[in-house]
Parts: C-alpha cells; structure tokens; sequence
C-alpha cells in the first residue's frame, strides 16, 4: 500500500466528507469507483442489442487502456496522489469481455476481407469507406472523372456546393448541381448536393452487381467536415444584475472606499426590514452597507492574476492616492499615444466591399456552430473593413472560444480584393498551428498561405519574403521575423497581431507604425491592463467573446515539478480522447 503526501490526505479527507454530506467536489471522478460498480452494459436491459464495430480493433485498444490505467496507477502511488487498494472505476476487458458474450442479440461490424470471425451467420456488404482528399482539389476533380467513366454514379456533398462547381467547370468536368436527391442518380453521373441537413459525417462506396455508388462529404473533399445541432429556440438573454453575478466572498471595487469584499445582503441594525442593502468587507473588518439604489457605483474585482488582492482601509487616504497613481499614468499613456492617433484618424485607410459570394462560402464552411458573440464580434470586425478609417479592434476572448476563426473570415475578406495580410504570433507552435487551419479551411480557394518561422529554412525563408514583397504570396503566418526590417509587402491591407503584449519593444514600434497605416486586428486572451484601458476609453475598439462553444469545458492548469511521467500522462490522456 502507497502512503498519501500529507496535502493529498487533508484533500481527499476533506473532499469525502463534502461528498458524504451530499456536495459536490470538482475531481469527482476521482471517487467514482467507491459509488458505482456498474458498467455500461449493467444500464442496458437483458435483451439490449450490442453492436460491436471492428471487434478486433476494440480488442486491441481496451487491452492498451487496460494497460495505461494500470501503469498510470501506480504511477500516483509511486507519487503519493493515490492510496494503495483504492477502488477504480475502471473495468478491464476481460470483464467486459464476459458481459458481452452473455449477450444474446450482438451484432459485429468488421471491415471489408476480413477473415477473423467465428462461425456464426456472416453476410458481406459491398461497403467500403471513401477515399480522402484533404483539400486537393485537383487529385479529387480527376478521381471523380474517373469514376464516372467507369459507370460509378458519383455523389459530392458539400458545405461549398458553388465553390465545387467552379472547380469542376475549370476542369472541363460536366456535374449536376442539385437541391436534393430522390433516387439513386444514373451510372456515370456527377451530382452535387449540398450539406444543410444531410447529417452526414462521411462519405462511402457502393460496388456491388447491379449498382456502382461513390459519395463523399466533406471529410473526405476537404478533410473537415461541419458538426451540425439541432437549432433550439433561444430564450432572450436577460442583463444578469450584478447580484446574480456576485457569490459570498468575492472582491468587488467600489468607486468612492475602494476594494473589498462582499458578505451577501442584509440591513444594518435598527433599519427597516423591507430595506436591503450589500454588506462589504474592508480592512481591519471595517464593513460598508450600499443601498441597492447604489450599485451602479459597484463592479466585480478583475485583475490578470488570481493574486488576491489587499482590501482597502476605510476612512484613509489609501484608496485616493491608487487612485491618483492611476490618473497620472493615464495622462502620460494619452501623451504618448496622441500623436499615433491622431495620424490614425487623419489617415484615409483602405474602404473593403461589402462580402463576396466566396466570402459567404467560406464562412458557412465553418465546421462549428457559431456562439452569438462570434457572430456579434465577426459583423463589427467587417463593418470596420469597410469603412475608411484604418480599422484598430481588440477581440477580448478565452482560449478555444473562436478568435482563430473571426481572424480567418477578416483574411479571407482581405484577400478578397487583392490586399496581403500579415498574422503575427508570439511562438513558433502557434504559428504552425494557425498555418494548419488557414490551409486547411482555405484549401477550396485560390489563396497561398505562407508560415514564416525558425522551422522554415533559410532558403525557404527568402523565397517566401521574396513572394511577399512581389504579392504572390497572399496570407503570411510569422513569429517576430514577420516585423524585421526585411520584411516587405507588396500591398499590405490587415495586420492581426496574436497577444500582443508577449512581444519586444522593437516589435511593437513597428507595430505602431501599421496601425497609422493598415486595418489592425488585435487577438488577446489575456489583454494588459494598459491595453485594455485603451480599449475601453474608446482609444482602440474592442469586442468580446465571452460565450463558450457548446460542449466546451473549461481549461484546468496544474503547476507542478518536472516529471517526465507527468507529462507522457497527459500526452497519453489527449490521444486516448483523440
């Protein structure tokens, strides 16, 4: 038996007396196995039907999760995060193996020429999957016309069904485009459908003696294909009050006494009852009541850490001299940023048109739903391309809430009407990472994305900047050395800057120098205090994405030492969750 740290013991003792008394506790799912000792397959009535798709592959992967989870155990016991014996939620295959063969109606789905089944009644489908493109649009145009020439009907659907068409007509294909299919199309034909409401997920080939079908979807055209929900009527979203926002124990700022720390409601003695009022925590256990006709002098306490703040002294001078500090450094950043401004109003920018056809493709490609603040934040972005004054907006948003996408959708528009455009990014990985979804999203398109980084050779280097600054290359993804000196763009049109404030004094100047000149476009899930200052005097814009995408769960950080099984864990965790 392993021994717990002692940190370990006070926290589990103390999350199983939460559990007991009928609480909730955040890593729940680390006592699942005291409270449930069923899997699956115990919800499922006696005569439930098992489907088993690829038996030999499900086989392989619960022995190599069998064996991760068993690895992984005693790895926290080794570390003291987990007593010896603790019961697991976990069950291993032989035990599932056991259920299932008592289950009477089963059913295994095993791929086409497969030879390792048992003797029970097997029928052979002509099924098979389709073949992928992933975005080459040309291999793909030249496979169809193929498969037409040998009596195979061909299918294509598509969030882009007009784009597709373009594509086949360059190539001389002749397609049909449709709204809907009633009947299986004739041998040799070439349809196009598109997506909305299909509900499907991939594409398949049909080979068998009296028919001959291939249907892709976008999985396989473009190797991304759009997750639709079932459209749920919204109820209108009211203002949250500012109580409804505030929890016992949270820190809020006070306009006139400064920061402190809120108790609930109540009255103060000798009051009437019907009168309610905030109670504050300040220093020294001072406490404020604020009438509720007061709160507009009261805001949340926000700051870029979750450092906890010093509560304010009543009745000092503590809270006007922060103040004052604060005041004075306004001043000297308005100074600075006057000029820089004003040569940003005077300047007659680059007025975009309004959306192209391509333009609406692309973006009802989007495999997503969109949050009603992407769409909010996507329409401000486009109503400041199109108008002439340079564009200067900071999207304010957490990480996997949608800035990648409302930078694409403005690129694309960029490109639209001949104009370059610059994204520049903090690290090296963010740049591939962003250079992979441009590609990949804008496959369908005439448009060439390039990633300036230290994984690009010297003399790849130099042929892109030399493409750069001839206009042949449309879209540039770079680290810092997208702003060097070198660096020069035949018709510059948008900048977006990816959290700006990890960049270099010298990188920001030049980035000053753009903003008086170009549209800026501005990404930030962490904005500075002095930024974001800027964006709510109405200096700069700004808009917010404060509504997490459906399904979406919140990122957890844990800090911790070095550990090389720490981290081969975590990798492990994200390809067993794909």
């Amino acid at each position: 038996t392993s021994i717990l740290s002692e940190d370990e013991r006070d926290r589990v003792d103390g999350e199983l007396d939460r559990l007991l008394d009928g609480y909730d506790v955040e890593e729940v799912n680390y006592y699942a196995g005291i409270f449930n000792d069923g899997s699956l397959l115990d919800y499922l009535p006696g005569d439930g039907f098992v489907a088993m798709l690829r038996p030999d592959e499900v086989v392989r992967s619960a022995w190599e999760s069998d064996e991760r989870t068993v690895e992984l155990r005693r790895a926290k016991e080794g570390r003291g995060e987990l007593p010896g014996g603790f019961p697991s939620s976990h069950f291993t295959w032989p035990e599932i193996e056991k259920g299932l063969s008592d289950r009477r109606s089963r059913l295994d789905l095993l791929p086409w020429g497969a030879t390792e089944f048992d003797q029970r009644d097997v029928y052979a489908l002509p099924l098979t999957s389709a073949e992928g493109f992933f975005g080459n649009l040309d291999r793909f145009s030249t496979r169809v016309a193929e498969l037409a020439e040998t009596a195979t009907a061909v299918v294509a659907v598509t969030s882009l069904p007009k784009r597709l068409m373009e594509v086949f007509n360059e190539a001389g294909i002749s397609v049909a485009l449709m709204d809907e299919l009633a009947s299986l199309p004739e041998p040799g034909s070439i349809s196009i459908l598109p997506s909305t409401g299909a509900g499907l997920s991939a594409g398949f080939t049909i080979v068998s003696r009296k028919d001959r079908l291939a249907l892709f979807c976008d999985a396989e055209i473009f190797g991304v294909a759009k997750r639709r929900r079932v459209v749920r009527r919204r109820v209108q979203q009211r203002r949250k009050s500012l109580i409804g926002q505030l929890s016992p124990g949270d820190y809020v700022v006070h306009i006139e006494h400064g920061i402190g720390r809120f108790l609930g409601t109540g009255q103060p003695e000798g009051e009437e009852p019907e009168a309610e009022y905030l109670i504050l925590e300040y220093s020294v256990g001072d406490r404020l009541f604020v009438p509720m006709d007061h709160l507009d002098r009261i805001t949340p306490y926000v700051a870029p850490m979750d450092r906890t703040p010093n509560l304010t002294r009543l009745g000092s001078q503590e809270w006007q001299r922060t103040k004052r500090r604060v005041e004075e450094s306004t001043r000297e950043m308005a100074a600075e940023l006057l000029g820089l401004y004003a040569r940003r109003e005077a300047v007659e920018g680059h007025a975009f048109a309004p959306d192209t056809p391509w333009q609406l493709q692309l973006e009802d490609s989007f495999p997503f739903e969109e949050t009603a603040d992407q769409i909010d934040t996507v329409a401000e972005v486009k109503g400041d391309m199109e108008r002439s004054r340079p564009m200067d907006r900071l999207v304010c948003g957490d990480v996997g809430y949608g800035k990648t996408e409302i930078a694409l959708r403005a690129a694309f528009k960029a490109v639209m009407e001949g104009k370059q455009v610059a994204v520049l990014v903090p690290t090296t990985v963010l740049a591939q990472q962003h250079y992979a979804t441009f590609s990949q999203r804008l496959a369908a398109y005439p448009v060439r994305v390039e990633v300036l980084s230290r994984f690009r050779t010297d003399v790849e280097q130099r042929e892109i900047v030399a493409g750069l600054e001839s206009g042949k290359v449309d879209i540039c993804i770079g680290t810092h050395r997208l702003v060097q000196s070198d660096v020069r763009f035949s018709d510059l049109g948008l900048a977006i800057v990816d959290e700006e404030q990890r960049f270099g004094v010298a990188h920001k100047e030049r980035l000053k120098q753009m903003r008086s000149e170009v549209d800026v476009l501005t990404l930030t899930a962490t904005p500075i205090p002095r930024t974001l200052h800027m964006a709510m005097a109405g200096i700069r814009d700004m808009s917010t994405i404060m509504t997490a995408p459906e399904e979406r769960l919140p990122i957890k950080t844990y800090v911790s030492e070095f550990s090389d099984s720490l981290i081969r864990e975590a990798i492990l965790r994200e390809i067993d969750r794909q």
